[in-house]
């Protein structure tokens, strides 16, 4: 990986903040864009702008074409069978959501039960509480390992039983950066007869994910994490399981024909997936641009990003820990076994307040719960901590310099 090319490709990596260069952290939170996804959301309104399935005439035929190749060019990226099993969606948030609320709903009873983590994003969290409210079914937690920031897959295997009927699991914690043995749980999951629902939100951007190496029948991730725009994400849906679910949402764009008479009689054909699963006029230009994300991700090559990342996370803890690790509390697994995120917290100094320090130094971080409260709280952590997080255009001279306000900020306690 030539660094240094790729950053030209990002033309906001050419920023100041307050007069110094711009350092971006917080790509846990949102990624920056790269030029050729500008372009391709640009090029769309430019060129070819016009609703998707909805006529016959040129604009719509290409807008349309371009659409549907989008799924594909996902479907192939996560290692799904076809387009079918490729949802659009507004985020993980929604996609998750759309779980719980059309194959939830549907296939739960009182008194199952649904599995879940401490270290879950709220969006991976708040949905199975509110469908555990809904269906009477039972919330099982399952904790980490004090000592290694892990899952503690004993108490998987103790709380995953034959009435659990939802496992859900994120594959690499937002808040420690752990990177969850997915195909274990998986396992689990299958032995007990329930579907495993996984939030790939900070794995699919970072390392390489195959749907069917994990064997998931459900996979959530947002295209803003990866390069792509806002707005768009992701759920891909293992084709068994297609029939299995209601609509999420109803309206056009995705039924096949819809009868209705005057006294009220109706007969509707939903479309096939993933259409169906898609009603009213759908995110276009960003289903466009998250294609056109995952196409530079692919031509720099997921290992090659993962094993960047690995690189600068060793050397940042490796520096943290050697110079740093009096005035700091740093938290999270080692280098493999998370991706690149590093919580911390300076001793004696609110998260909130390192954060605006090194925004002085133009560094951008991201501070406080990382909607991941519950985890603060199994850890003790009353007040949030402060995260700094890698991706494929950062290097070991930003590190270098943020190292080195972090000297200058812990001094000032």
């Amino acid at each position: 990986m030539n660094i240094e090319k790729i950053r030209e490709d990002f033309p906001i990596l050419k920023r100041k903040i307050n007069g110094k260069p711009l350092i971006y952290f917080d790509n846990t939170a949102t990624s920056q864009r790269p030029i050729s996804v500008i372009e391709a959301i640009s090029d769309f309104y430019k060129k070819h702008n016009a609703n998707v399935h909805r006529g016959i005439h040129i604009l719509s035929e290409e807008a349309s074409e371009m659409y549907e190749n989008a799924h594909d060019i996902v479907a192939d990226f996560i290692g799904a069978k076809s387009r079918e099993e490729i949802i659009f969606v507004r985020n993980t948030t929604e996609a998750i959501n759309l779980v719980a609320y059309a194959y939830g709903i549907k296939n739960l009873h009182e008194n199952d039960e649904i599995a879940i983590s401490i270290m879950e994003h709220h969006s991976n969290m708040l949905p199975w509480i509110e469908l555990s409210k809904r269906t009477k079914t039972k919330l099982k937690i399952i904790d980490i390992n004090d000592k290694n920031f892990l899952l503690d897959y004993d108490n998987a295997s103790e709380l995953i039983t034959d009435k659990t009927k939802i496992v859900a699991i994120t594959q690499a914690s937002n808040v420690l950066g752990t990177v969850n043995d997915i195909e274990y749980i998986c396992k689990l999951a299958k032995e007990n007869d329930a579907i495993l629902v996984v939030d790939g939100a900070q794995s699919v951007p970072h390392i390489p994910v195959d749907v069917n190496k994990i064997g998931c029948d459900f996979l959530a991730f947002s295209g803003h994490k990866m390069l792509g725009p806002t707005g768009i994400g992701v759920l891909y849906v293992k084709r068994d399981l297609i029939e299995h679910m209601d609509p999420f949402m109803v309206g056009g764009g995705m039924i096949s024909s819809v009868d209705l008479d005057l006294q009220g009689r109706y007969k509707i054909t939903y479309a096939e997936s993933p259409w169906r699963w898609e009603a009213g006029t759908p995110n276009i230009a960003d289903g466009i641009g998250l294609a056109a994300a995952i196409k530079y991700l692919q031509k720099i090559g997921m290992e090659n990003i993962k094993d960047h990342e690995f690189g600068l996370t060793k050397y940042t803890l490796d520096r943290l820990y050697e110079e740093l690790e009096e005035k700091m509390d740093i938290y999270g697994p080692e280098p493999k076994h998370r991706v690149g995120i590093i919580p911390f917290n300076i001793k004696g100094l609110d998260p909130h307040v390192v954060a605006l320090y090194l925004n002085e130094y133009g560094i951008c971080v991201r501070s406080g719960f990382h909607c991941a409260q519950p985890l603060h709280n199994r850890l003790g952590i009353k007040q949030g901590t402060v995260r700094a997080s890698f991706y494929l255009y950062n290097t070991e001279e930003e590190v270098d310099y943020f190292i080195d306000a972090l000297k200058e900020i812990s001094s000032k306690k």
